[in-house]
């Protein structure tokens, strides 16, 4: 997960508390906490710093477990330094509340799907079309059709850890407009990123060419215009 911040360890140490990871990286404009789910398979948040406060609409954001304990949990959270937020949500099941830097998040109340997710319950990316979106992703993620609380979600092969829900859009994406949070996937040993770009082109999405300098990822958006990277295979030069 790739999340703007203002202050990257103010944000990042929020969520560490609040999801119990561990940190990789901790510099000047940069937090990475990674993310256990079963030993052998894990999720990065990585916390970069921008200028100023990305406001542009969360089309991807986090849900976390609150389940039979979820009043607990959303007070465990304020102690952190959430707030309470409102949204229009009306009488949902669900908390919303803000973090540290006014990001949007839920916790969310009892539901099967998220009985093996750990502190991280699923998140939900707005897309224009779910079904093409959920095999899209599929495809990029490695990630496999689930059970979930809508139609079209994904999790990691092992059954553990969160659900990627593909949720429909309120509105198209603004090309304006970058996502507060997106999602980055990493290339395996082996991998052609050529052809990995070809195989996102032909599945609807397109390759961005930012004027960020030299990178030593790449950018993306999927077929519904949400920003992704596509990062070097793990090593030395990743």
């Amino acid at each position: 997960l790739g999340i703007d911040a203002t202050d990257p360890i103010r944000l990042g140490r929020f969520w560490e508390a609040a999801l119990g990871t561990t940190t990789l990286t901790e510099a000047p404009g940069i937090f990475e906490p990674r993310l256990d789910l079963d030993g052998t398979a894990y999720l990065d948040l990585c916390f970069a710093q921008v200028p100023a406060p990305n406001r542009s609409p969360q089309r991807l954001h986090l849900d976390l477990r609150g389940g039979t304990r979820q009043a607990e949990v959303a007070e465990q959270l304020r102690g952190l330094g959430a707030s309470d937020l409102d949204i229009g949500q009306g009488e949902a099941p669900w908390k919303v509340l803000a973090d540290v830097e006014g990001g949007a998040f839920c916790v969310r109340e009892e539901r099967e799907a998220y009985a093996a997710t750990g502190p991280l319950a699923a998140l939900p990316l707005e897309v224009a079309d779910p079904a093409r979106d959920a095999e899209f992703w599929s495809w990029l993620s490695g990630w496999v059709p689930a059970d979930g609380s809508v139609p079209h979600a994904l999790r990691h092969p092992s059954g553990r850890g969160p659900l990627l829900e593909l949720v429909p859009e309120p509105a198209p994406k603004r090309a304006d407009a970058k996502n507060p949070i997106h999602l980055d996937v990493r290339l395996e040993p082996g991998d052609d990123a050529d052809e990995v770009s070809a195989g996102i082109e032909a599945r609807g999405g397109r390759e961005l060419h930012p004027d960020w300098g030299e990178l030593p990822w790449r950018v993306f958006q999927d077929p519904s215009g949400n920003e992704l990277c596509v990062l070097p295979a793990a090593g030395p030069a990743a």
